[in-house]
């Protein structure tokens, strides 16, 4: 249905340049859409195979720690040695005004930091296998909230262009077509 708009020559000027303004609106938005599904298809790729590798890593740790339970009891004293991990860093980067976060773990060697006298190989072992899954699960929750975002941004930018496709872009030409039959 056509504005109610004076048929005069300016009006159909003006409504002439905002259809014509709504029609790039629309294919850069079609084209935003685009390159967002494809950098989420890339990181989805991606997710199975970390999900699988920290499914497998999890179930490797807690037989170890379960091995390292039953040889020394609950091991209490030695997890508080274990320092608290500090290398952890969050930065963005921008995928068309989507915050894609990066998550960024120190690569540091494995360090075991406490005394051998109360210890042996199968907590060494249970270490080193949580120590695996922590990248893992850093390396996930990255690659898990990238994926959210653009999704939210494919659904924010998808109902933008059906709006200015299947509101704005009928209404503006309708009203031409009246401005352009009452000249």
């Amino acid at each position: 249905m056509a504005e109610q708009v004076f048929p005069t020559k300016g009006n159909l000027i003006n409504t002439k340049k905002s259809l014509a303004l709504a029609k790039v609106g629309f294919e850069l938005l079609d084209r935003k859409r685009n390159i967002i599904v494809r950098e989420m298809m890339t990181l989805l790729d991606r997710a199975p195979a970390i999900q699988s590798r920290i499914d497998s890593t999890y179930a490797q740790a807690y037989l170890a720690l379960q091995r390292a339970n039953v040889a020394h009891g609950i091991c209490d004293d030695i997890a508080d040695a274990v320092p608290v991990e500090n290398g952890l860093s969050l930065s963005s980067r921008s995928v068309m005004g989507v915050e894609i976060p990066i998550v960024h773990l120190d690569p540091e060697p494995v360090v075991l930091s406490y005394g051998f006298m109360n210890s042996s190989a199968l907590i060494d072992e249970a270490y080193i296998r949580f120590d695996q899954v922590k990248k893992l699960t850093a390396e996930l929750a990255e690659v898990e909230n990238s994926v959210y975002r653009l999704a939210t941004a494919v659904n924010k930018t998808q109902k933008r262009a059906n709006a200015l496709k299947n509101i704005i872009l009928p209404r503006l030409t309708s009203t031409v077509k009246y401005i352009t039959d009452s000249l």
